[in-house]
């Protein structure tokens, strides 16, 4: 019997109208195959985000990732602008910064060779009598980092094209926001034994939500009021209406930005391949994905408020209220999203077809296609 090809099976499936769609084939989150072909088409040659840059306030801020098996660093330089590093040693190739936090130099724990923060070799103990060594050969190599609406975005892709480019249409969308100036107030790192693209299905459609959150939000979900517009080459979206229930959702009374219904709409955008956000008038929390296995996701979860409200006690009493019931949402997220793995995983499982609410699953398999497999995809002007 012949192996599958979950590329090729992916292909197939994408290859025909969104009225008869089913969903990505199981083999498309089980194959350590299709992994290997996600990090080296996807992960290494995408744009990620590690969080937002008001979080590295300071010079010597940074935060530790590991992107498509290359360590790496992003780090708040003494000319305030943010690099991209990499996290190994240029000696005997340990590596060097852990997690997150603040450093006025990068020192090896393993021999002692200690960076400036731009990346430059300061100092070395021991290594007078090597007369090929010279300490101006030596700087951490320097990989692509842009700072997009407040957030940090890195490319192993020398070729990439620049973020604004490609995200160039979602700034139209939200402009009025002022994304650029909502801070950080929470940044968490979980990992859930699932397949990340199930995660990040699983924010793309909110088709799930009177079921699976019935203990939290569901209730508050209307099937059909979700309107689920086709998505674009860079990324999907869609758009809901809030109340006043909670008034951080909404724009403060000092945003003179937005107007009408804009003051109360909430975008959820997906922005390929892994950046998720939950953006409102007055917060916006996030997710940011990353594969550990095909059967393991790394999310990176953040957010924070618009500055109109940082400075209100009010309004960081209700974000505090908020975050409560979004870690709740979370564990409703994760038994259903640990779930769908568990059954993708089993010998049994066939894709079926797809609800009208699940249109941004079916765009971002198509995406995934045109990456793995060469997909020709096509949008309407």
């Amino acid at each position: 019997m012949n192996a599958i090809d979950p590329v090729s099976e992916l292909v197939r499936n994408v290859s025909v109208p969104f009225e008869r769609a089913r969903a990505m084939p199981p083999s498309v989150y089980t194959s350590p195959l299709f992994l290997e072909r996600e990090i080296k088409e996807v992960f290494a040659k995408e744009w990620f985000s590690l969080g937002r840059a008001s979080a590295l306030a300071k010079p010597g801020d940074y935060v530790t990732f590991e992107l498509a098996g290359q360590p790496v660093f992003v780090m708040r330089g003494r000319d305030g602008k943010l690099s991209a590093m990499s996290n190994v040693c240029l000696h005997r190739m340990s590596t060097l910064l852990e997690g997150a936090g603040n450093k006025s130099a990068i020192v090896c724990p393993y021999h002692g060779w200690t960076y400036n923060i731009d990346g430059t070799l300061r100092g070395v103990p021991a290594m007078t009598k090597n007369e090929a060594f010279c300490k101006a050969d030596y700087r951490l190599p320097q990989l692509r980092c842009e700072e997009w609406l407040g957030w940090i975005m890195i490319t192993l892709n020398p070729d990439a094209r620049p973020v604004a480019e490609q995200l160039a249409e979602v700034e139209t969308h939200i402009a009025d926001y002022g994304l650029t100036d909502y801070v950080e107030t929470f940044r968490e790192t979980h990992v859930w034994d699932t397949n990340w693209k199930i995660l990040a299905e699983n924010f793309m459609e909110s088709y799930h939500l009177p079921v699976c959150h019935s203990g939290t939000i569901g209730g508050f979900s209307k099937l059909d009021e979700m309107i689920c517009p086709p998505g674009r080459p860079a990324f999907n979206y869609h758009t809901i209406l809030k109340d006043d229930s909670l008034k951080i959702a909404l724009a403060h009374p000092t945003n003179t930005r937005m107007t009408g219904d804009r003051r109360r709409t909430t975008y959820l955008l997906a922005l390929y391949p892994s950046l998720l956000i939950t953006l409102t008038p007055g917060y916006f929390w996030y997710l940011s994905l990353h594969p550990k296995g095909p059967g393991q996701v790394h999310m990176i979860f953040g957010g924070g408020m618009a500055p109109e409200f940082i400075a209100s006690q009010e309004a960081q009493d209700q974000l505090a209220q908020l975050k409560g019931l979004l870690d709740d949402v979370n564990v409703e997220d994760r038994g259903c999203t640990e779930r769908v793995f568990k059954g993708v995983s089993a010998g049994a499982a066939r894709p079926g077809h797809l609800s009208h609410l699940e249109r941004p699953n079916f765009d971002f398999a198509q995406y995934l296609a045109a990456k793995t497999g060469g997909f020709e995809r096509r949008f309407e002007a």
